[in-house]
């Protein structure tokens, strides 16, 4: 039986770089599941890459086909972005491991739909101030800077990494990010190369 290990982490701490390194690292042993939202695409991602990028009105038409699995909807300064992973037939725990980023909640879905001991949940850390510069970095690499979105992100992460939603989805240990190389290291060593 396969394994969901789910990559947490608050805003810039690093989780899609940390993503892409294991993958490469893995060779072929974790399948990806690519997330929906309906937010606009930043520069540098591309479709059916980073996410599948979907209207408002697809999105409420998969959740009433009952294809969507979770889902989040941030109030954004430029209106409701939902982020949602579908039943579309990407899972398939008989057959691989997957590799995904999600958020406390979503990995707790991602529980409820496929068990508890089958999503992992892998929680990366960073100090809040490096995170803040580093999302500050990105931000300014746009091509139209959403500051106003980043401080709005950069203080919801405070509610939605709470210490009682990481204790409710079962996380024991913290990846400490400060090197991105050594991070990927210490998790690749505990999920076994």
């Amino acid at each position: 039986m396969g394994k969901i290990y789910c990559l947490l982490g608050k805003s810039a701490s690093g989780k899609d770089s940390i993503y892409k390194n294991i993958l490469g690292k893995t060779g072929d042993r974790f399948r990806t599941i690519v997330p929906y939202t309906t937010r606009p695409i930043r520069s540098g991602e591309r479709e059916g890459v980073e996410y599948h990028f979907v209207s408002v009105p697809e999105f409420k038409q998969m959740e009433q086909d009952g294809k969507v699995i979770e889902y989040r909807c941030y109030h954004t300064v430029y209106g409701d972005w939902y982020y949602f992973t579908a039943n579309d037939g990407q899972i398939d725990l008989s057959r691989a491991d997957y590799l995904l980023i999600m958020t406390p909640e979503g990995c707790a879905s991602l529980k409820k739909t496929f068990g508890n001991d089958e999503v992992l949940p892998i929680y990366i850390e960073v100090e809040s101030g490096l995170r803040l510069q580093r999302a500050v970095e990105r931000e300014r690499r746009q091509e139209h800077p959403k500051y106003a979105e980043l401080c709005r992100r950069f203080l919801a992460d405070e509610k939605d990494f709470a210490e009682e939603n990481l204790n409710a989805i079962g996380i024991e240990k913290r990846y400490e990010n400060i090197d991105i190389d050594t991070c990927t290291e210490e998790i690749l060593k505990d999920i076994g190369e």
